[in-house]
């Protein structure tokens, strides 16, 4: 076996192919650039080299720094993770002629299937489904406005090389394809190097599912079922799961059996993922082909007991595969949520920053049997830059039952604890939560048809919130009783009014009203009631108990609700609290609450109180988020109509489109093309009629 392993790649993925090399005894080297000099995967690593500044242009993309780390640090192969120098064809051939084993596929099948005209070709012609479209090189935007006339809108415009969203658009119209077919080219060239762009037919509402394979160097493949990524925003996946809520036994055969033979077509060893997008109907077409391992591999991991990394590492050595079809079995279901450094109440824009807290649930198997995995990259201290792709981490669940995997997914975000940046653990709360993605009915439309006005969080029904109300003022009431004797009901009042606004809004309040009990008040119980007329009568005008326990290092309130025969939820609920100067702020899957909690001889005040007046920045294009100027769309003076481009700003390798919030001429401009902008950098002003 082979001694010691080079790993091109960095973060969480690079720290997973270190815990399988160590289980297997064999030695790691990891490469790290400037922003990542003190990252998880240097420390973790047996050994470490330095390749570069921090763009991957200078330093993860650079062959020549990486072979040489190879051959200075004696390593007899190379894995390359996902990304990067993964589906460089050539990439491989360099390593051999170094004398260095690449753990992955030949460069024919990296060739072959990381070009996706050729791929499509090639899959025709192996008897695999394909979507309709123009499987040949474009030109320019106005062959591409043609083309997609032809075809039929929508049409999806893709790079040819590479994947993950990056270079990929769909235009429902020819004015969408002249602008989506330039930014896609220039997204591609930046993330690939390669700017060629195909189009195809977009099908509507479809179901994205994957198949995994196997495949070794004596020509025996095997396909390790199905994962379900269709929960997808700008392309990218979210949540994935295995196997697939929708697909039956037969159609997982079929689709298996044509990964299968487009594998062998190719000639593919090693792991490989063949995607095909599904109708409603159960007919399903070839995607591409992603030949390395997938961002997603842990999921099929789960639930077939298998470790891809290790079968990587085996059959890169010249062993055969030890699993044949018969012996694949999928036992349970896996869930996989991407936990990403981004605003999603500002339209997912990217964060940048230091990780002042990172606290994620404990890896383990729970008392039911559901398990809980954390594939990451980082630790508590470290920094979010704006160089590399924002994922923080793969937080992971399985159950039996995909009920039992779901439960335990909710559980583990809500003790996911993560502060110094934005992050979407509220946004994948609320997908959890949402009625249709529990029932399995779900697209890769999804996210837009349920958060049609973008995420904003969730806004609970009138029971839940009075559920919510009760723990605001459960919890102030056990704050307050560490400053005074609790016991001295002088010091307490008897009715009280908690104020919710939801998601940061400041504006239309809830208001609720609620009574305790002074005679029952023995902490960590607490005694209330919502005052009459306020709820369901359902309650009989009887108290129910609230027992509070707080968890500070995560910064956790956890409240065990004791309201039999009532309408107020009866079981344990986890918040996330964070107390303020003047209110209280809760998190609770998806809903976020600010909220303020008087007695009753301040509350009659509360309503003389003035509202903050909010600054109006409506007459400045702010940039959301840090990142690199590449491209102003006008001129100073110039009109401009609602929704149109302003400009380009690269972030995190992808570009993001500004756009006019409505019709106005433009006064100033004050960067230039090429400048770095930080988040909330004033870009343009404008003046209306």
């Amino acid at each position: 076996m082979f001694k010691k392993i080079l790993i091109a790649n960095r973060g969480e993925i690079a720290c997973r192919i270190i815990k399988t090399a160590k289980k297997m005894k064999i030695k790691t080297v990891a490469v790290f650039s400037d922003a990542d000099r003190y990252a998880e995967h240097v420390r973790l690593a047996d050994e470490a080299v330095y390749i570069g500044p921090s763009p991957a242009s200078e330093s993860y993309l650079k062959p020549d720094l990486i072979i040489k780390a190879c051959k200075e640090n004696k390593c007899d192969a190379l894995h390359p993770g996902y990304g990067f120098l993964s589906e460089n064809s050539g990439f491989p051939e360099s390593l051999n002629k170094a004398g260095i084993t690449f753990i992955g596929p030949s460069k024919s099948a990296i060739a072959s299937m990381g070009d996706k005209i050729k791929s499509k070709k090639i899959a025709k012609s192996a008897n695999v489904n394909t979507v309709p479209g123009h499987i040949g090189i474009i030109k320019n935007k106005n062959e591409a406005i043609k083309i997609a006339d032809e075809i039929g809108y929508p049409v999806m415009i893709k790079a040819s090389a590479g994947g993950g969203g990056k270079g990929m658009r769909i235009a429902f119209s020819n004015k969408q394809v002249e602008d989506s077919f330039e930014r896609a080219s220039s997204e591609a060239l930046k993330s690939f190097g390669d700017k060629r762009i195909f189009i195809e037919k977009f099908i509507t509402k479809p179901r994205h599912i994957e198949i995994q394979i196997l495949a070794d160097n004596f020509g025996n493949v095997i396909y390790l079922g199905e994962r379900e990524c269709s929960i997808q925003r700008r392309n990218q996946k979210v949540i994935e799961e295995a196997p697939s809520p929708f697909l039956d036994e037969q159609t997982r055969k079929k689709m298996g059996d044509q990964a299968v033979q487009l594998s062998r077509r190719v000639g593919y060893s090693s792991a490989g993922t063949v995607e095909f997008i599904v109708d409603k109907d159960k007919n399903f077409y070839f995607l591409e082909m992603n030949t390395r391992l997938q961002v997603e591999h842990p999921v099929t991991e789960l639930i077939t007991g298998i470790d891809l990394v290790e079968q990587m590492i085996k059959i890169a050595y010249g062993k055969k595969l030890e699993i044949n079809q018969n012996d694949v079995r999928l036992n349970g279901s896996a869930i996989e949520t991407r936990i990403y450094a981004e605003n999603p109440y500002k339209n997912f824009l990217p964060s940048i920053g230091r990780l002042t807290k990172y606290n994620p649930p404990k890896e383990k198997q729970h008392s039911d049997g559901t398990i809980t995995r954390n594939d990451t990259g980082v630790r508590e201290g470290d920094e979010v830059s704006m160089f590399y792709d924002p994922m923080i981490a793969k937080l992971c669940s399985w159950g039996k039952t995909r009920k039992l995997s779901i439960n335990r997914m909710e559980s583990a975000l809500d003790n996911f604890l993560l502060e110094g940046i934005d992050h979407n653990i509220s946004f994948l709360s609320a997908i959890l939560a949402n009625k249709r993605f529990k029932s399995g009915d779900i697209n890769t439309a999804f996210i837009e048809e349920e958060f049609k006005e973008g995420f904003q969080g969730t806004i609970p029904n009138k029971n839940f919130e009075w559920t919510l109300g009760s723990l605001v003022l459960a919890h102030h009431i056990c704050e307050i009783s560490k400053n005074f004797d609790i016991f001295e009901h002088d010091h307490i009042s008897d009715e009280w009014e908690v104020y919710l606004n939801y998601n940061q809004s400041t504006h239309n309040p809830s208001k609720l009203k609620y009574m305790i009990n002074k005679d029952n008040l023995n902490l960590p119980f607490v005694c209330i009631k919502p005052m009459p007329n306020q709820i369901t009568k359902r309650l009989n005008d009887e108290f129910f108990t609230i027992e509070v326990h707080q968890d500070f290092i995560k910064k956790l309130a956890t409240f065990k609700i004791n309201a039999q025969g009532s309408s107020i939820e009866a079981e344990n609920i986890q918040c996330r609290v964070y107390n303020k100067i003047t209110n209280i702020e809760f998190e609770y899957r998806g809903i976020t609450m600010s909220a303020n909690v008087f007695p009753k001889h301040v509350a009659y005040y509360h309503k003389f109180m003035k509202p903050i007046k909010n600054i109006d920045k409506s007459n400045l294009l702010i940039c959301p988020m840090p990142g690199k100027l590449i491209k102003i769309l006008v001129k100073e003076n110039q009109i401009i109509e609602e929704g149109q481009s302003l400009c380009v700003v690269e972030a995190m390798k992808m570009e993001n489109t500004l756009v006019a919030p409505k019709q106005c001429t433009i006064k100033k401009i004050n960067n230039k093309e090429g400048e770095t902008l930080s988040v909330d950098q004033v870009i343009m002003e404008f003046s209306f009629k």
